[in-house]
């Protein structure tokens, strides 16, 4: 028997070393999901449907606030506060706090972009950006500008954060 060079045994050495290198990637991906999913793994799977429907209907008003220029909107944020400790222990705990935090955060940059508003176009008395002769300056055009393009924003994050929320209801899984 001669022992000579065959390029296929070089190639599958190769070969099998990137499997092998490849493997540990997915190994580590497959940790990280187990880590992920211990996160939620002291939350029980089981939770009362009624609290499932509950929150239906709360991220529901959200919705329809939009349609009643936000006079529903404090409905939901009373009825998540009432029902929040029922869901301690659970996977919908994190959709009660997840439409909380998304409730506060959006008023406060609302109010944000509001004030912004207000004082760049002098409103209340109260204006840095004045011209002569008491006219509105561009600048506090662009300012105001500046503040709706905040209430937009918050607009639309609200939006994609009750619609993320709600769809994460729906497959039956918590939210981040």
């Amino acid at each position: 028997m001669s022992s000579s060079f065959n390029p296929q045994d070089n190639k599958r050495t190769a070969h099998n070393e990137r499997v092998t290198d490849n493997s540990a990637i997915v190994g580590e991906q497959s940790q990280y999901s187990v880590a992920r999913q211990t996160s939620h793994a002291s939350m029980s799977t089981t939770a009362p449907r009624s609290l499932v429907g509950y929150n239906h209907l709360t991220y529901l008003l959200y919705i329809v606030s939009y349609l009643t220029a936000g006079l529903l909107w404090i409905v939901p944020i009373v009825m998540n506060y009432a029902k929040r400790h029922d869901a301690d222990g659970t996977w919908l705990a994190t959709h009660f706090d997840w439409q909380i935090k998304t409730f506060w955060y959006s008023i406060i940059w609302f109010v944000v972009g509001l004030v912004i508003i207000v004082f760049a176009l002098g409103g209340l008395g109260v204006s840095s950006f004045m011209a002569e002769g008491n006219h509105i300056a561009v600048g506090s055009v662009l300012f105001a500008a500046f503040g709706g393009l905040i209430i937009i924003f918050t607009v639309i994050w609200h939006f994609y954060r009750i619609a993320r929320g709600w769809i994460a209801l729906t497959d039956g899984r918590p939210v981040p």
